[in-house]
This record gives structure tokens, sequence and C-alpha cells, in this order.
């Protein structure tokens, strides 16, 4: 597979505008309150009728200081004592998930997200994920894909051994930039020697995969600050880097009305940040995985794309397309059966739901057949570049040409434009049309329309 990228500036220019991650298709916005604890527990059902592997994902939703940036669900506080009836909440729910599910399927993937899943100290992390063992059916010889997200301001060598022992074995990074200025404007003050700190621990412990979590775009980046960042961080050469678009929405996300726009890097320099990233990462030998990832061509992620594996789910690129996704915490969304679904918001509304013996599912949508088979479709497209009919045409009862020929048409455009090529067999998104992959799957999205003011813009 070609894993090339052509940076077009004229083209990004043209079609830079507002758009979905498709980390779901339907997207969690079209989530809805007609869809509670009696319809999941019946997508359980059908999932388990189904059979195969699982993947978990916990939400721990506390950081001590606020990053101005962040659009994550999360709650400040330097109180660690806010973490245990959390716990204690989460705990339960992980027993009362389980009981509805197969005992047999192995849980294939598993993640910690956030928040800082670190604010959580090691006994509770020994509880967490001794319960979890308990009641769900892990791998024990370290060939799950274990994955946890941490904050190296709160990490140090012997968080990383202890989340080793735990059965973590692929680890990321919040870096975001090392630039004194960018990170005093963003309120995030993190050196060189915690970053690198933890990424040498991993590797000295036996992580089998790290990451570094970047953001272009933040208040007094430049091209030349940002390649400063780079140098430092290529210079330790991790597996992979999510390098991603601050999109600054402060009407919808209040952090974020701490930074100064007059600050923010100009249209103009945002997209020669981007270019520059493309090209000093493209010739430190990373391939562009999509959707502001990159990674080493021996990465499981870029085998994946290169052997057609490739999937994405609400955590991002993944290589398990197989698993059903249970979501566990606050905020958290998963996948089960043809269903998608959502946990409350708050920690108090999670607290009583939970304390009531009630599946904490506040909301989620059934998939109908058009939105599995647009699923596909768009999800082929994000992963791997390329679409053939026929493929589709396989699982699903229809002739490709005909069912989407107003999308077809709409792509020709796209063709003109050279961001890709169209046959009679299929789809070839062109390196020039990789950064802009959302627009050409927006063309297959039917809900678009009516909540296109809702997302970021596509670079």
């Amino acid at each position: 597979m070609d894993q090339s990228l052509t940076f077009d500036l004229d083209l990004i220019n043209r079609y830079n505008k507002v758009g979905p991650r498709y980390t779901s298709y339907p997207t969690a916005l079209e989530l809805h309150d007609n869809f509670a604890a009696t319809e999941y527990r019946q997508q359980i059902q059908n999932s388990n009728t189904k059979g195969g592997p699982l993947s978990l994902y916990f939400h721990i939703p506390f950081c001590d200081t606020v990053c101005f940036f962040c659009a994550c669900n999360k709650i400040i506080t330097k109180n660690r004592k806010h973490a245990k009836p959390y716990l204690n909440n989460l705990l339960k729910e992980i027993e009362m998930q389980a009981q509805f599910f197969d005992d047999s399927r192995k849980v294939n993937q598993l993640h910690w997200g956030g928040g800082t899943p670190t604010f959580l100290n090691f006994s509770q992390m020994q509880q967490l994920m001794n319960t979890t063992r308990q009641f769900f059916n892990l791998h024990e010889d370290d060939s799950g894909e274990y994955s946890i997200e941490v904050d190296p301001r709160e990490t140090n060598d012997n968080t990383v051994e202890q989340l080793r022992e735990l059965g973590f074995n692929r680890i990321s990074l919040g870096l975001q930039d090392f630039n004194p200025a960018v990170q005093k404007a963003v309120n995030r003050l993190q050196s060189e020697e915690q970053t690198f700190g933890v990424l040498e621990a991993a590797r000295k412990y036996g992580f089998r995969s790290t990451s570094v979590d970047l953001i272009y775009g933040l208040p007094l980046q430049t091209v030349e600050s940002f390649s400063a960042t780079l140098d430092k961080v290529l210079a330790v050469s991790p597996d992979r880097f999510s390098i991603f678009n601050y999109a600054h929405m402060p009407t919808k996300f209040k952090t974020q009305r701490q930074i100064k726009e007059i600050e923010l890097p100009s249209a103009e320099e945002k997209l020669d940040i981007l270019q520059m990233i493309g090209h000093r990462l493209l010739a430190a030998g990373y391939v562009y995985i999509g959707m502001d990832h990159f990674a080493k061509p021996d990465d499981e992620l870029a085998i994946a794309q290169r052997e057609g594996k490739l999937y994405r789910n609400f955590q991002g690129y993944s290589t398990h397309s197989d698993c059903d996704l249970i979501g566990m915490g606050a905020t958290s969304i998963g996948r089960v059966g043809d269903s998608y679904s959502q946990n409350v918001k708050t920690i108090d509304e999670y607290d009583h739901l939970i304390n009531q013996g009630t599946l904490p599912v506040v909301k989620g949508l059934i998939l109908t057949d058009d939105d599995k088979l647009r699923n596909q479709v768009i999800t082929q497209l994000i992963c791997h570049f390329s679409l053939k009919f026929s493929v589709i045409e396989c699982d699903f009862p229809i002739t490709f040409s005909r069912y989407f020929a107003d999308e077809l048409q709409r792509l020709q455009q796209m063709e003109k434009d050279g961001l890709l090529q169209l046959t009679e067999h299929g789809i070839s998104v062109l390196p020039a049309g990789r950064l802009l992959i959302r627009n050409i799957c927006m063309v297959f999205d039917r809900y678009l329309t009516q909540k296109s003011q809702q997302f970021s813009k596509v670079i």
C-alpha cells in the first residue's frame, strides 16, 4: 500500500470546512434519549449470540490542573479523595455490566482514558484492574492490547513499572508542546525531563508501543517553535505520533475562554505548521496513518493499514475491528451489537444510577441498515484510503453505483481536484486527498447537514 502524503495548500484552503472526525458513524451527536438500559441489554443479548472478543474502555475524569485547550470530559481537583467514591461506583458498574456478557468472551483490547488515569494511586489502579480481571476474561499472557493515557507530570519511573505490572503494554504520553511560552499560555507546564523519563521507563519495563500526543494551532506557536519541539521528540523516536489540530470553540468549552484569541496563530501560520509536521515526520521515516496519526512502518497500526485490517472507534485507530466496545464510567461511549450507547455525563447522576443498581446508560442509537452500510463505507475510506465496491456489495444487498449514485456524482469534483480516483470498481484516495479524508467521508454522511455547526474544521 502507498502510505505517502502530499501537502497541497490550495486544496486545503478550498476544502477546509467543518466536519466530523468519524470515530463513529453515525456520530455521537445522533445518540438520543429514547435508548436506555432496556435497549442496551437487548443489544448485549444480540452481541452474545454473535460472540467474539470484547474491548473495554474506562473513563477516569479527574485532572490535577486544567489545560486551557482541553475539550475532554474532566473534573479539575487537587483533592485525591474525590476519586474514591467514583472508583467504588466504577467497580460496581464493572460487575453490573459483566453479568450480561458471556464470560467466555476474551478482552482483546482495554483502554484507560480521561482525564488523567494516573490521578488514581497504585492501590486504586490495582483495585480497578483486579476487579476487571475478576469479572471479565482478560488475557494473562500479555497478548492483549492494553493501553493507558498518561500525563508525564503525574507519572514517574515507579508509576510506569506499576502500570506494566498491572498488565498495560501500550502507553500514550500527553505533551502538546515544549515551548515555555506556549505551555504558560495553555496552563500546562511540563519539562523534557518529566516527559522523556516516562518514555524511557516505558521502554525499560517492556511496553510494546509508545505514543506522544502533540497539538498544533495553540497560542504563540510558530513553525520554528513547533519544529524545535519536534526536534526533541524525534530524537527519542516514539513508535507513534498523534498530532491534533487545536479547535478553538470557547462557546462550547468554557476552559478555552482562558486562551487569548489574539495569540492564536493565523490560519496561514497554522497550515505552515501542519506542512512542516508532515515533511518532518515523513522524512524521519514515519508513515501517515490518517486523521493526525503517524507511525513507524513496523508499528501495528501501519501494518494493519497495509493489510487492510485497520479499524476506527471512539479511541481512534485500532487493530481490533472484531471487538464490541463496552464503555464504563461517566460519559463513556460504547458500541455493542448494532448500537452505540453513552453513560450519564455527571458523576452525581452516575452515582445515583449505580447505587440504584441501574446501568448508567442514558442515551444511544440502534443502527439502521443504511447506517451500517454507510459506516462500512466511511470506515474503509478513513482507515485504508480506498474502497472496493464489490466488498460492500458482498456484505449488503445493493448495487453500489445505484445506491450511491448522488454521492458518486458529488465525488467527481474531488476527482477533478486530484483528491481521489474513481473507477467502475471503486475509490482510491490519492496522496493529495489524504489530509482531506474527512471531506471525502462527509459525502457519504446523510446526517451531516443537520449538525455541521457543532464540528471543528478538518484542518
